[in-house]
Formats: structure tokens, C-alpha cells, sequence
């Protein structure tokens, strides 16, 4: 009983860091590098994450250098990030990428809001399936009698608390990201 519901609260922690990156992901006023984390890069045929193609700086708010370990690298970097999501047109020096962003327009951070209310509702779906998936272990021993309706019952309401407190913590990731999409 123990173990099927630290797993299943082992799987709803592992769901809200998920949520988290992504919504890490999802670009603000601020230049940051998470942004760049599901970017990747054809680097030698090989499509390759930025972060191990390069360095990241973040000199100004809205601006950010990215430093390629290897040059021939560059023109990869550049082309991955003109054809993101990003909305960031990249300019090269020869020995760094420099990267501007834009001004939010209230359009597009209504665009990013809607979008980080998705990513939410993914992570709410996937901890409520972790605990019908949990659920559906428990009443499986009940029925084969391993365990009693007492212990069933009480490890439903365990799962559910913890379902509520990880949809809560995905809710208040939700809400801080809206705060800072709004702070102009």
C-alpha cells in the first residue's frame, strides 16, 4: 500500500517539475536561458540541445549572448532559433550570437498566457492520471483480497490529498507565471 502511493506521489512531484519546465519555456519580458532549453540545433547530422553547444549570457534584461563552443556550430545555433517559437531574430558577430528580444505586445502575452494555461492543464491531467492509475492498484488488491476496504478507502483519500496538494502547486506555478507574463 505504502509503496503505490509513494510512487504514485513520486510520478505527481515528477509531473509538477515537468510543468515547471515548462513553463520555464515559455518566454517573458526577460531574457533567461531556460528559454533556449528545447531547442535543438543539427549539429554535424546529429540534432543536438543548445545547452551543449554553447554558453549563455545574459548582459540586459532583453538581450542574450550565446557563446558556440564550436564555430562551425554558429550557423546551426542561429537556425534553430530563427525557426523557434521564440520570436527572436538572431545576429552574429562571428564569435557570438546576439539575441534581442522584442518588446511584448499585450497580444502575445495573452498568446503566451493561453499557452501556459495548456501547459497546466497537461500537468493537472497527468498527476489526476497518476492517481486513477494509483486507484486503479488499490481497488485490484481489494478485490483480490490483499487488503481490507478500511485500507482501501484510506488510500484513496491519501491519494487524493495528494493529488490536491501537487494540482495546487502546479495552480500557484500557473499563477506566478501569469503575474510575471502581465508585469510590464
Amino acid at each position: 500500500m505504502t509503496d503505490i502511493i509513494k510512487d504514485a506521489e513520486k510520478k505527481m512531484g515528477a509531473a509538477v517539475d515537468f510543468a515547471r519546465e515548462e513553463f520555464a519555456g515559455i518566454r517573458t519580458g526577460r531574457a533567461h536561458p531556460a528559454m533556449f532549453n528545447k531547442l535543438m540545433a543539427d549539429y554535424y547530422g546529429a540534432p543536438t540541445p543548445l545547452q551543449q553547444l554553447a554558453t549563455f549570457q545574459v548582459p540586459e534584461a532583453r538581450t542574450i549572448l550565446i557563446a558556440p563552443f564550436d564555430r562551425s556550430a554558429m550557423t546551426a545555433i542561429e537556425k534553430a532559433i530563427r525557426d523557434s517559437d521564440l520570436g527572436v531574430n538572431p545576429s552574429n558577430d562571428g564569435n557570438m550570437i546576439r539575441c534581442i528580444l522584442p518588446a511584448l505586445t499585450e497580444e502575445r502575452r495573452k498568446e503566451y498566457i493561453k499557452m501556459a494555461k495548456h501547459k497546466a492543464e497537461e500537468g493537472r491531467v497527468s498527476v489526476r492520471n497518476v492517481r486513477r492509475h494509483a486507484n486503479d492498484s488499490v481497488k485490484r488488491l481489494e478485490k483480490d483480497k490483499e487488503i481490507g476496504e478500511d485500507e482501501a478507502s484510506r488510500a484513496e483519500k491519501q491519494l487524493d490529498a495528494a493529488t490536491k496538494k501537487f494540482v495546487d502547486q502546479i495552480d500557484e506555478l500557473l499563477k506566478n507565471k501569469e503575474a510575471e507574463l502581465l508585469a510590464v
